[in-house]
Order: C-alpha cells, then sequence, then structure tokens
C-alpha cells in the first residue's frame, strides 16, 4: 500500500526520506471520560477495520464508572493509559501520543463509530500528497445517517474572525449528504473527532494546546500547522458516524464558554499585531452583538458563557501575552498566506443577515 513519504523543505526539494513499511503503524487515540457502552461500540467497530496494523489507545480521564473495567475485560490487546484527573479532550490526547508508537495518529472521540475501510482511505491521502500533515474523514450524524454531523461535516473552514464552519453545516443548519462534497479538496482544519495526523508533526507543532481543555484545541493546532507551511485535507470516501453531544450537552454552559473563549484566544495568539488591530474591533463588536441578543431572547445559558468568556480576556492579559511568545517563534507563514485559506467574510452575517443557510451558497473563494 504505502512504500516510501517524503517530507518536503520549503523550497520545494525532498528533506529528509522517511521510510515506512508497506502498512505503517498507525496509533489510535481515543480521550475517554465514562460512557461504557459508547466506548464498547467504538471499540468494536475498530475490530472491523480493514487495516491490517493498528495501536488502539484509550485515555482514561478519571472515569468513575466501569467503563475501563470492562474493556479490560474483553479487549486484552487494547492499551489503557490512566490519568488520575480529566484533563480534556486536549491534555487526554496529548497523552496518548506520548505513549503512541505509530508514525500516525488517529484522534477519535469515544462515541464515534467507523466504516472498515476508513483508515485505509485515510492513510491514502498521505501517500498521494507527501505534503499533507493531517486528514479528516466524512462524519456524519450516527442516528440520521444520511445528515452531515454538527461535529465535522465534510470539512472545517474559518472565517476571518475566527468564526468555524464546515462543509454540510452552518451554525444548527444541518445539511442531508447528497455526495455534494465528495470531492478531494483542502480544508482549514480537520475535526477532533475524527483526525489523522502524522505524529512528528503534531509533535513539532507542540501539540493540542491543554489549556483549551476541549473545544477548538484542533483549529488552534492546525492554524499553527498552516503557520508551517503544512496542509490540511478531507478524504470524503473515509466515512465515521458520530453520535454528537453524549459526552458534553450541546446545551451546556460549560460548552458554549470554552467555544467563545478558545476561538477569542486562538484569534489573539495566531494573528499577527497589525491584523488584529483591524479584525479583533469586529469580532469583539460580533461578542457584544452576541451577549445582547441572547439576553433578549431569555437565553440565559448564552448569556452568561460569553459574558465569562469576554471577563476572562480582560483578566487574563499576561496569559494571552505569554501564549503569544510560547508558539510565535516558530512560525513561518505571514497572515497574508493565512487568510487565503479562509474565508474572507463574516459568517455570521453571511448566515443571519443574508440568510444563506447552505455551504453552496457562499462566495468561498472570496
Amino acid at each position: 500500500m504505502i512504500k516510501q513519504l517524503y517530507h518536503f523543505s520549503m523550497n520545494g526539494s525532498k528533506g529528509t526520506n522517511i521510510i515506512y513499511n508497506e502498512f505503517p503503524l498507525v496509533s489510535i487515540v481515543i480521550p475517554h471520560f465514562n460512557g461504557e457502552e459508547i466506548l464498547l461500540d467504538c471499540l468494536k467497530s475498530l475490530k472491523k477495520s480493514n487495516y491490517p496494523n493498528l495501536e488502539i489507545i484509550v485515555v482514561d480521564n478519571g472515569s468513575s464508572d466501569n467503563s475501563i473495567k470492562v474493556v479490560r475485560e474483553k479487549f486484552s490487546n487494547i492499551k489503557i493509559i490512566s490519568s488520575e484527573k480529566n484533563r480534556g479532550y486536549a491534555g487526554g490526547c496529548n497523552l496518548g501520543a506520548q505513549n503512541a508508537l505509530g508514525n500516525f495518529l488517529f484522534f477519535l472521540n469515544n462515541d464515534t463509530i467507523q466504516e472498515p475501510s476508513c483508515i485505509s482511505d485515510l492513510i491514502k491521502i498521505f501517500i498521494e500528497n507527501p505534503t499533507v500533515s493531517a486528514v479528516q474523514p466524512k462524519i456524519l450524524n450516527f442516528f440520521e445517517k444520511d445528515s452531515f454531523d454538527y461535529a465535522g461535516g465534510c470539512g472545517g473552514h474559518l472565517d476571518i474572525f475566527c468564526f468555524p464552519f464546515v462543509k454540510g453545516r452552518l451554525f444548527n443548519s444541518i445539511e442531508k449528504d447528497n455526495g455534494q462534497y465528495d470531492y478531494d479538496d483542502e480544508i482549514f482544519w480537520a475535526s477532533g473527532t475524527a483526525m489523522m495526523i502524522i505524529k512528528k508533526d503534531f509533535i513539532d507543532c507542540g501539540g493540542f494546546d491543554e489549556f483549551f481543555f476541549a473545544h477548538q484545541e484542533e483549529i488552534d493546532l492546525q492554524w499553527r500547522l498552516h503557520l508551517r507551511n503544512k496542509k490540511i485535507k478531507i478524504n470524503p470516501h473515509a466515512i465515521v458516524y458520530h453520535k454528537n453531544a453524549m459526552t458534553l450537552s450541546s446545551d451546556s454552559v460549560k460548552k458554549k464558554y470554552l467555544n467563545h473563549r478558545n476561538s477569542l484566544l486562538m484569534m489573539l495568539t495566531n494573528y499577527s499585531l497589525s491584523n488584529l488591530f483591524f479584525i479583533f474591533p469586529v469580532r469583539l463588536l460580533l461578542e457584544f452583538i452576541a451577549l445582547f441578543y441572547s439576553l433578549f431572547l431569555f437565553d440565559l445559558k448564552h448569556f452568561i458563557a460569553i459574558l465569562r468568556s469576554l471577563i476572562w480576556f480582560i483578566l487574563n492579559p499576561i496569559t494571552i501575552y505569554k501564549r503569544r511568545q510560547k508558539f510565535s517563534k516558530d512560525f513561518i507563514r505571514n497572515d497574508a498566506n493565512i487568510i487565503s485559506h479562509m474565508y474572507r467574510r463574516s459568517i455570521v452575517f453571511d448566515f443571519f443577515i443574508l440568510q444563506k443557510k447552505n455551504y453552496l451558497n457562499l462566495d468561498i473563494a472570496s
């Protein structure tokens, strides 16, 4: 299947050759916190994979149920890494990656089901595209298998104000999968629900930022990959089904808070100061509009989440500064190159004001 992959230097010439066996070892990393049934279903689907060289790692984030005990009893060849506390998705994945033996990491949510050919189809993308660092499968809703999943759809995009969206889902408007996105494409980010990445690139990039805990840490990671001149792709022929919001309710204040805070933190860290001068005030205005609109709708959970995120930024300028210093030293590309991979309009304006409810309605070249 695969004989040799190359990493390319910035000038396009071949760099150090990395030789893999015919079937390179893929380490599957599943962060887990409670939920015996969903984890068992995930592992059973992986056992049906047609890819012959897998290492399965379950990272237990301090579960209080019997799920890990049952896994040990039923799956003797699965590696279990235990954490005394819940380190979140980011920390769990990092811990799993540190203990992984494979050249490729496949991060999976514990509430996913994979088609047997999924991993083989993802590996093919790395064979055909030596400059690709990460690949996402098509992610469909487990309960409505003809619909895209909220968490990943057919690949992630980001507008210049750092609002994420995916092919197949804009905000709460979810499309049916009619094969409309079944084509080879570069994307800005691959969903952490199911994402394969070259282990060396993951480590060189610093892994997931554990301060994020959960939500949008994968977007932040892949922004840093773009800044290192790496590519992210979608393979719509690889299929994963997701039981969305099985571990943290979509209506959770914590989930809404982390989404707002992490998106703002990502923007303030990864953009240059010159671009932030123009872009951040608009984003801040949109945050306040969302704040008062949620109050108008008596959506107190959303109101509290946005307010908490704004208060956090007022109180933590030093944390933001230190994070900029930590990650900016290795950046290669400038903002102009990054923005060329973004949606150069406001997805909020296009969706709510212009009523563009479908990805195909967007002027994605803008």
